[in-house]
Order: C-alpha cells, then structure tokens, then sequence
C-alpha cells in the first residue's frame, strides 16, 4: 500500500476572532473527519492539533487548532489542505476504495493492452468515474461500475476493452 498525503480538508478562512476556521470538507463529512486528532498540512510541513471540530451545517465544517491562537493565524492558512498518511486511514471493506488508491495506477484493458495512468476520480452525481491519459496524452472517463471496471488492484485497473476509446 503506497503511504502517500491523502487530502481530508481544505481551509477556506478564518471563522470569527478567537483562531477558528472554515474547512470544505472531501471525505464523508465531519463524522469521518473526527477519527483524526491532528492533521499535517500542505505548507511548510508542520502539524495541526484539533481541540474543536464541529459540523458547520451546509457542509463543511468549523475547526479549531492548537496551533492557531487568533483570527490573524487563522487567514493565514487559507487555502491549507489538511492530510493524513494513507496509512492512517480505516481499512475498507471488500469492493470500496479511497480515490486516493486508484490515481497514479496503471490502467490495462481485459484485452492485455497498456491503456495509460489514472489522473483523476471525479463523481457528478450518477457515481465514480475515472480518467485515463493515454501514453500520447488523449484522455478517456470511464464509470467506476463492475461492466467497465471489472477488477482493480494496489498495482493496477483493468478495464473492460468496449470502454476504452
């Protein structure tokens, strides 16, 4: 298992005067955010400790850090991805992923052919798709379903020759 940052949060500003701030949130709200006591940060490398995480109800989420002692702090980590090792992140059951295990991987289609890399999952709403650049630097989306997916590793995706463009 590659031990890379996977991104929880981003801050998108400070939230009143005492040190909080605003966080979107990339995962599956707040409730999962909350298994993680402190989180590194996408700037100069050094941690943030949570002392209050709170649902903001349109969301997100309003967060609290040791380390942030007042709103001037706070405005100043704007745009700070908040990440955890992958390593630190719950094992999932059978058939679910986290996006972060699939980018980077190789993609080859049933047919044996190499396809390319994936980029990118992205999810309008109907499901995961996922985006494959071709070695010529083409690209393709394939929906994240067992008919255009039918198996994905730690080394690889396969995906189903009719999919591939």
């Amino acid at each position: 298992m590659r031990d890379r940052p996977v991104t929880l949060a981003a801050i998108t500003g400070a939230h009143g005067v005492t040190g909080e701030v605003r966080l979107k949130l990339f995962g599956e709200g707040v409730a999962a955010l909350k298994r993680y006591r402190a989180f590194n940060d996408s700037g100069d490398g050094s941690g943030l400790t949570v002392v209050k995480l709170k649902d903001d109800g349109k969301g997100g989420a309003i967060a609290r850090f040791a380390e942030v002692p007042d709103r001037t702090a706070a405005e100043k980590l704007r745009g700070t991805a908040l990440t955890v090792r992958r390593s630190e992140m719950p094992p999932l059951p059978e058939g679910e992923y986290y996006h972060a295990d699939l980018i980077g991987l190789p993609a080859v289609s049933t047919d044996g052919e190499a396809l390319g890399e994936c980029i990118a999952v992205e999810n309008f709403g109907a499901g995961d798709v996922i985006e494959i650049r071709k070695a010529d630097g083409k690209k393709f989306m394939v929906p994240m379903k067992p008919q255009a997916v039918p198996e994905w590793t730690d080394e690889r995706i396969v995906i189903e020759a009719g999919w591939v463009e």
